[in-house]
């Protein structure tokens, strides 16, 4: 384990490629979220994967009230509550 002082070590990933599908103003949201806080759109999503499989939170108090001017400035006027409730006018056959 390191010390106070010393950095974490590296770990070294192999990264992939993946085609996701994700609602439009949910996305513009995150990469403005990613703007304001100086990460890729990748380096967003890992981070909030990895709090989610830890059950952590990912944000700060701060960070959140971002999150809610971006949802405002996008449109994104939905939650959680509607996480399992999104349809699509037009779906792709899956």
């Amino acid at each position: 384990m390191p010390q106070a002082n010393e950095p974490a070590p590296e770990l070294v990933v192999e990264r992939i490629q993946v085609g996701v599908r994700l609602e439009k103003r949910m996305v513009k949201v995150l990469k403005g979220l990613a703007e304001y806080l100086d990460l890729s759109l990748a380096d967003l999503l890992e981070g909030v994967v990895m709090h989610a499989f830890a059950n952590r939170p990912p944000f700060s108090d701060t960070t959140l009230q971002r999150i809610e001017q971006l949802k405002d400035v996008y449109g994104m006027a939905y939650g959680v509550e509607m996480s399992h409730r999104l349809t699509e006018a037009d779906a792709p056959n899956e």
